[in-house]
């Protein structure tokens, strides 16, 4: 089994490469160079531009396994950001992993089995103010698996999306700082009172991929403490 990931350098994408280790062949993709190295098969690339060489990669690799992990937030109020800024968020968060998906679908197709997990977030099922593109990006992500699932349901491939709530890695707690909000008031509206760890993350990944979760596909699965319940 060959499984890509996008995002491997470090947190979520680093937890779901060390679970899935011995299912198959990991390739890894990130733009850190150097701890993509500890992998064997690894392609640095930034989701934000061309994809020409990643597309290369995925061909000549037959990916069954699509793992889009990488993202990218950012903070602020609509009106306040840059347009490139605006642009690279929904490049890196929702046209990047449409585009992955286009480039692994052949191969899953001809082969009659496929698996891609798209890694959302609790804010594109909640909405989170001053994080709107974020938000709407990761939203996108819901759409695009429901759509796909049904275009490739017949050829046995699935396509879910898992929506992880405050994630204990450097991109959740950088967010935290970008916020209004300390790590203590955050936790507070947590009502498991924690923050989700990236190994319970990898391991759904790890069951979407079995046999077991066939029959599971098109779904936005709330990985959140509890986060998404209400209050």
């Amino acid at each position: 089994m060959n499984i890509l990931i996008t995002g491997t350098s470090k947190g979520i994408g680093n937890a779901i490469a060390n679970e899935l280790a011995d299912m198959g062949r990991i390739f890894a993709v990130g733009r850190n160079k150097e701890k993509l190295k500890t992998f064997e098969n690894y392609c640095v690339c930034d989701l934000s531009k061309d994809l020409t060489e990643l597309k290369n990669f995925i061909k000549q690799n037959k990916i069954d396994v699509l793992i889009n992990n990488a993202g990218e937030y950012i903070y602020g109020s609509l009106e306040t950001l840059e347009q490139q800024d605006i642009k690279r968020i929904y490049q890196t968060n929702l046209i990047a992993p449409a585009e992955l998906s286009s480039f692994a679908i052949p191969f899953m197709k001809e082969n009659k089995w496929g698996r891609i997990i798209n890694i959302g977030s609790i804010s594109g099922v909640m909405g989170e103010a001053y994080a709107s593109v974020y938000s709407s990006s990761k939203a996108g992500l819901t759409g695009l698996t429901k759509a796909l699932a049904l275009e490739l349901a017949e050829f046995n491939i699935t396509v879910n999306t898992i929506n992880p709530g405050w994630v204990e890695t450097e991109l959740g707690m950088n967010s935290i700082e970008e916020s209004e909000f300390s790590k203590e008031e955050i936790i507070d509206c947590i009502p498991q009172k924690r923050f989700v760890k990236p190994e319970e993350v990898a391991k759904l990944c790890r069951y979407l991929i079995s046999e077991d979760a066939k029959g599971i596909t098109g779904q936005s699965i709330n990985l959140c403490a509890g986060l998404s319940v209400g209050i």
